[in-house]
């Protein structure tokens, strides 16, 4: 199956926050065949998605668009008929594509009910199988699901044609709650855990963070099993492989919110003959970035409405400008769950660059509640040390304090987020900047928040 054109493996993990790869530097997680992947490749440190949600943020990356200007901020609403997705751009063009695992998410959900059903049949919204070769989609978690990987892949690649080169999203459910049951190659002790600065230090947390670690261990097993199909059938030369979170750790402060923990992912990428080794980039990239790149690999044009820039430049070791600013958003995320939580339901919208971040809170009133973990024990005894007054200074502003309608952080000497500096008279040119920036792509993106009216001044949130 040798091509002259190169095969495209996009491969994306679900809830997967920078540092949780080993070779990001976290002292806790067990990858190594992540790890080995990096060494022949580039590491990205400042990858973002669009969205701290799977849907939206799958959007993104498929289309090279945010995921308000696609329509799509309501989980898990499907983009517009009319969309193009830079798969669709490669089949016109010659190539072969596929969605399995992990479900993609560009149909809306696994299910819909009658009414939701018929409606997006009226509106021909469930286009997603039409528009591929291949669609196969099934779940990767515990050892039964990691057994399907290598067999879904390898039915892909038996039904690519003669010489066709591929396009393929290969999806993984972990490390997505529910966590996975125990391994006896890796167990970590929930004891002797370094914790992420944003979780509290509680018995209970620390034994569901253990337990997150486990299923990034299973993730990295599969993706061990998924290169080594590459090697035995000849294809890893020819081949680029992506590998990338789809948005943030399900761990409190981090999936439905807009901080580091929630958008700044793990992306990788191996390119044999053109990435060089072991590779490492503070460059800022976005979710939205990666449509024209892949399109530019393969001497492309992507869709006239991509507002996402090709990195192809960096990739190759030319000299190359890195975005500015990389925008992100959350809307709507439950599905029949109370919208007076945060959790199910969040206008916000926010802006990093290369030092700071900003956050503009339009539903502030809404008290926080953590996306997919409210009713784990680490969320239960969050709440119960906040109620016993036990919980620390710090975890209990950030969780059970007021929301500030803006929020700024300097990443450089704060990347926890913890001290908002939107009201520090120090920091007032950044954050009139980043107000702006946001300002003008919210019209850009004919954004249906209203704009925010930032002064920087005291009392302003």
């Amino acid at each position: 199956m040798a091509t002259t054109r190169p095969n495209i493996l996009l491969v994306l993990s679900d809830d997967h926050s920078v540092p949780h790869v080993g070779c990001y530097g976290s002292p806790n997680v067990k990858t190594p065949n992540l790890d080995r992947f990096t060494l022949q490749g580039m590491r990205f440190n400042r990858a973002y998605t669009t969205s701290p949600q799977c849907a939206p943020s799958r959007a993104s990356i498929f289309t090279g668009r945010s995921p308000v200007s696609l329509g799509v901020t309501r989980f898990a609403q499907p983009a517009r008929p009319d969309t193009v997705f830079f798969t669709d751009i490669m089949r016109a063009n010659g190539y072969f594509t596929g969605l399995i695992g992990r479900n993609h998410h560009l149909a809306g959900r696994t299910i819909h009910t009658p009414v939701e059903q018929e409606a997006l049949e009226a509106a021909g919204l469930l286009y997603a199988e039409s528009r591929f070769d291949v669609v196969n989609t099934f779940g990767t978690k515990l050892e039964t699901g990691l057994d399907r990987v290598p067999q879904g892949l390898n039915a892909f690649l038996d039904a690519v044609p003669g010489e066709t080169p591929f396009c393929l999203y290969l999806g993984f459910n972990q490390p997505h709650t529910k966590w996975s049951a125990d391994h006896p190659d890796f167990q970590p002790d929930p004891a002797a855990l370094k914790l992420p600065g944003h979780l509290p230090d509680l018995p209970e947390v620390r034994q569901d963070y253990a337990q997150f670690l486990k299923d990034i261990f299973d993730l990295d097993r599969g993706f061990g099993r998924v290169m080594d199909i590459l090697d035995q059938r000849g294809l890893a030369d020819n081949t680029i492989v992506l590998f990338m979170g789809d948005n943030g750790e399900a761990l409190i402060r981090g999936k439905g919110t807009l901080y580091n923990s929630g958008n700044n992912v793990p992306l990788l990428i191996r390119w044999p003959g053109v990435v060089e080794a072991n590779a490492v980039t503070d460059a800022l990239v976005s979710g939205e970035d990666l449509a024209p790149t892949l399109l530019d690999v393969v001497g492309l044009e992507p869709e006239p409405r991509t507002t996402g820039v090709s990195f192809l430049p960096l990739l190759q070791g030319k000299p190359f400008e890195p975005r500015k600013y990389a925008f992100v958003e959350r809307g709507y995320h439950g599905r029949i769950g109370p919208i007076d939580l945060s959790c199910n339901m969040d206008f916000s919208r926010g802006v990093v660059s290369d030092r700071y971040f900003f956050i503009y809170n339009t539903t502030r009133e809404k008290p926080f509640a953590p996306v997919d973990v409210k009713g784990l024990p680490m969320w239960e005894a969050t709440v119960k040390a906040h109620e016993n007054g036990t919980l620390s200074s710090e975890h209990e502003r950030i969780y059970f304090g007021p929301r500030p309608m803006f929020e700024l952080y300097d990443l450089h000497t704060d990347p926890d987020q913890f001290n908002n500096l939107a009201d520090d008279p120090a920091h007032n040119a950044a954050g009139i900047e980043l107000r702006d920036v946001l300002t003008q792509w919210m019209i850009r993106e004919q954004d249906y928040l209203p704009l925010p009216n930032y002064t920087g001044k005291r009392g302003a949130s």
